[in-house]
């Protein structure tokens, strides 16, 4: 690894350095300003920011003066996940170690890393490390198994729909049957027993349909502006949560159409707005409740196992209070909902319809901050 050879290649430097200018005299920072990793260098007691490299910039978003005002702890809200690992790299327990990382920054989304801990022989009073995005292959991985899971589950759904569907009919019409078989008197008695029968029939009926609705229509394709169907959203739940709830828009009008099935991608965005404003039912109550939608561009990225060139970023966001835990990593399965009114069904079939223009849905969620991401390919 470039720390390792970078660490050797020092090797035989007797010089001790007392302060930041003798490490940047030393000649040993500016072989590092090149490369494509990020590298910081810190003072190991105070654990303040001493070197940034341009790409530590870039992926900080902070220019390298502001870096060297901050320490480690002053950059990600969760600096304790590295603490223990840089404190023995100080205390010189051994020379690197290896390991992933997952390091939070307020107002940022978490960067999923691989990180290099090591101190630098010739400068006993720094530790040095080196971060490597892994975002890519995570979600790869994630997204495989997403979608071995979606295929098990389509193909369990619609066996189990077709068979819940045909006895349904003949529940519903027994109890039809012995309602007008039933005397004048028994009927009026015994009515309130057989609409129950029937109405949960009925509901069951719809629950089914519910479940075979994506694969019963054709995917009709044409070109899309993914701005009228925020838009399109954005005016049916603000009728239908008029006061309380704000819907910013942050648009990126560079974003161009994308060819896919305009009804079912409202459908999808629809389904998740939805969500979120109904999770959102007692800040709406306090007038603060926002959901914002966002679009971007993402550039060379991997979507459904394909690099894409371009691809729609779009993330809808609450600030509601979260997924529950429990049910965090299951809620695009069937029938789960974290409302005891919920179907269950809204994120399983928007996650469908969007597998159905080969692209990917994720979701971050904390208490007072539930993100969405759609990613939709534009160019593969």
């Amino acid at each position: 690894m470039v720390l390792k050879n970078l660490i050797k290649a020092r090797k035989g430097h007797e010089q001790t350095l007392s302060d930041d200018a003798q490490l940047v005299s030393s000649g040993l920072l500016p072989g590092f300003e090149a490369l494509p990793t990020v590298v910081l260098v810190l003072e190991k007691r105070s654990l303040r920011v001493v070197f940034a490299n341009p790409s530590a910039e870039s992926m900080l978003e902070l220019s390298r003066r502001q870096l060297t005002q901050m320490a480690w702890p002053d950059i990600f809200s969760n600096a304790d996940e590295l603490l223990a690992t840089i404190s023995a790299i100080a205390a010189h327990r051994f020379h690197a170690t290896h390991l992933d990382a997952v390091l939070e920054r307020p107002g940022h989304e978490p960067l999923h890393v691989h990180a290099i801990v090591g101190f630098l022989e010739t400068a006993q009073d720094y530790v040095l490390l080196e971060l490597f995005e892994n975002e890519r292959h995570i979600r790869t991985d994630r997204e495989e198994r997403i979608n071995d899971l979606t295929a098990v589950n389509k193909q369990l759904i619609r066996n189990l729909a077709h068979e819940i569907k045909n006895p349904l009919g003949g529940i519903r019409g027994a109890a039809q049957l012995l309602e007008f078989e039933l005397g004048e008197r028994q009927r009026d008695e015994l009515r309130e027993y057989t609409q129950v029968i029937i109405k949960e029939s009925d509901r069951l009926q719809t629950l089914v349909d519910r479940l075979l609705e994506p694969h019963r229509h054709p995917h009709i394709v044409g070109d899309v502006n993914i701005h009228e169907v925020c838009e399109r959203v954005r005016q049916v739940i603000l009728a239908e949560f008029p006061r309380g709830l704000t819907i910013e828009r942050d648009y990126d009008v560079s974003v161009p159409d994308l060819r896919g099935d305009k009804e079912q991608l409202i459908q999808a965005l629809l389904n998740i707005v939805r969500n979120a404003a109904e999770a959102l039912r007692e800040r709406i109550s306090q007038g603060d409740a926002r959901i914002e939608l966002r679009t971007r561009i993402a550039r060379k990225i991997t979507v459904s196992k394909r690099l894409c060139k371009l691809a729609l970023d779009l993330h809808i966001i609450d600030n509601g209070p979260g997924i529950p835990e429990e049910i965090r990593d299951r809620i695009f399965y069937p029938l789960v909902s974290g409302r005891e009114d919920g179907s269950g069904l809204g994120l399983t079939l928007a996650q469908t319809f969007v597998q159905q223009h080969d692209g990917l849905i994720e979701v971050e969620s904390r208490p007072g901050h539930t993100e969405f991401q759609i990613l939709l390919p534009l160019d593969c």
